[in-house]
């Protein structure tokens, strides 16, 4: 009787331990851990802006916080935000700026189709805020030892293909007066068709689609923008396409 209460005694301070154990080892553990609230306050209407500024691919043409530096023909807007008004950058952003048919001459497109009035405005007031670094605005990165598919993958994110060609290339943003009213798939018959080998494909990337101003959108320039490398990719993860 008493060995077998001394053994039910030596279990419970193991379960105990155990259990204490356990309990500080979670509570160290970062992916366990209760999430912590990040002090200080920023405009949620620049935030927004910053986000926007990475999703639709600002970023990627204006720099890393519109710093500049991606092509000679973009201009940097960290320096230039206060001095132009609301209704200039709400003029630009909509209808586009400077189209050009230099495939390595980038063009500000016509956006106005697919941002809404009210991430434009969270656009303009995240740069009139003179685009400060806001946690979690920071584009998609692009590996380059995973493959061209995944690198294509993760380019598509990256440059905003996305946003008008939509999730796995299947198309449908509405484009009224072009010629087909939506921006088209990239995947599916009638592309492979139309563009059945990689030269086309690549081709097409660099060189856009100039096809009217506003209120049509265009496919931009990216010739100039995306390197030789990172296009291919972006034609790999093309062809994977349903």
């Amino acid at each position: 009787m008493r060995r077998a209460v001394a053994l039910a005694a030596v279990l419970a301070m193991l379960a105990l331990a155990m259990g204490v154990g356990a309990w500080a080892s979670r509570g160290s553990n970062p992916t366990t851990a209760a999430p912590t609230r990040p002090t200080g306050k920023i405009n949620p209407h620049v935030a927004a802006g910053a986000h926007d500024f990475v999703q639709f691919a600002c970023a990627a043409c204006h720099g890393s916080l519109g710093r500049g530096g991606a092509s000679p023909y973009v201009p940097a807007l960290s320096g230039i935000g206060k001095s132009l008004t609301v209704a200039t950058l709400t003029r630009i952003i909509t209808h586009g700026l400077g189209e050009s048919k230099n495939p390595k001459r980038p063009f500000m497109p016509v956006w106005g189709p697919v941002i809404s009035k009210t991430q434009v405005a969270d656009l303009v007031a995240y740069i009139r805020a003179g685009l400060p670094q806001v946690q979690y605005a920071t584009p998609a990165p692009i590996p380059g030892n995973q493959g061209p598919v995944v690198a294509g993958m993760a380019a598509y994110v990256h440059y905003g293909c996305i946003n008008c060609h939509g999730p796995n290339g299947l198309g449908g943003v509405p484009n009224p007066q072009s010629p087909d009213k939506a921006i088209p798939p990239l995947s599916g018959q009638d592309f492979r068709k139309e563009f059945n080998t990689d030269a086309k494909i690549l081709e097409f990337i660099r060189s856009g689609s100039v096809i009217g101003k506003a209120p049509i959108t265009s496919m931009p320039h990216w010739g100039g923008i995306i390197p030789n490398w990172q296009l291919k990719a972006l034609v790999a993860y093309l062809k994977t396409l349903k």
